[in-house]
């Protein structure tokens, strides 16, 4: 007879016996105990222990050395291109919920981590701000933004590591003015929200282009209640900014209408595409 228990992490096989109808006596059959010796435990759900992966980035000169953020486990390095990988958040994180990690283009030591996964499942974890690493994800110090709860996207500009944009969606089941798209001129010591819509829309994406002042950002409209979600809105939109997040410009021409969600990257032309 097979047992199993059911929980919310899914379901684990517990053991396993065999039970006979009639009771066991010297001519009963006899049980062969070596049929089982290739039988090994083995993880049957949920599909990951990590959930879902959110972002994996990689060192541009030494593309062996991997960071990859998961939504509820955290951050993992590999140094063998994927042979083996090491937790690396769990000592200095609080949050183990990631939603983007970025790295240094001008310094690969530098990396940040956004925690909150900027998916908007009802089973989706919150995170605590960013954190900094200056040693290659050794050790990490915390770095504020603690009520931007969901972090979209981390952009570092290519020649100052200094000058870090974060995009934050702010909470999920409610309003608040933690949102926007974040500008440090200091390497984290002092925060500025340099395109703040209202307190139902955050930023989700931020793309930085080979010319470090031409910025695109991506606004996103929404909150989950119990009883549905709210995804899209009048409020989302595309910006532009080409004096490094100073102003900016809602794009609207040759862009499609209606009430969505973007996301944004862009070419070595700096074109974009949504």
């Amino acid at each position: 007879m097979l047992y199993l228990r059911f929980n919310s992490m899914g379901v684990r096989l517990l053991t396993f016996f065999f039970i006979f109808s009639i009771p066991f006596s010297s001519n009963s059959l006899n049980f062969d105990k070596d049929i089982l010796k290739h039988i090994k435990w083995r993880e049957i759900g949920p599909a990951s222990c990590g959930g879902r992966i959110v972002d994996v980035e990689a060192i541009a000169d030494n593309p062996n050395i991997i960071f990859i953020g998961s939504a509820s486990g955290g951050i993992f390095k590999s140094i063998n291109n994927g042979v083996t990988w090491e937790s690396v958040f769990d000592e200095e994180g609080t949050a183990l919920s990631i939603g983007d990690i970025a790295i240094a283009p001008s310094d690969s030591n530098i990396i940040w981590a956004g925690t909150g996964e900027p998916n908007n499942r009802q089973s989706s974890s919150w995170g605590d701000g960013v954190y900094k690493s200056l040693d290659g994800g050794k050790t990490w110090k915390y770095m504020g933004l603690k009520e931007t709860h969901h972090i979209g996207r981390i952009v570092i500009n290519h020649e100052n590591p200094n000058i870090v944009y974060i995009a934050a969606l702010g909470h999920l089941w409610g309003s608040n003015p933690e949102r926007g798209l974040y500008r440090t001129m200091d390497g984290g010591k002092t925060w500025k929200n340099i395109l703040f819509i209202n307190e139902n829309t955050g930023v989700v994406d931020v793309a930085i282009g080979r010319d470090s002042r031409i910025l695109y950002a991506a606004a996103y409209q929404r909150q989950r209640k119990a009883f549905g979600f709210v995804g899209g809105g009048p409020h989302s939109g595309l910006f532009q900014s080409i004096d490094g997040g100073d102003t900016w410009k809602k794009l609207t021409k040759g862009l499609p209408e209606g009430e969505r969600n973007l996301t944004i990257g862009i070419r070595k032309l700096n074109s974009i595409r949504s």
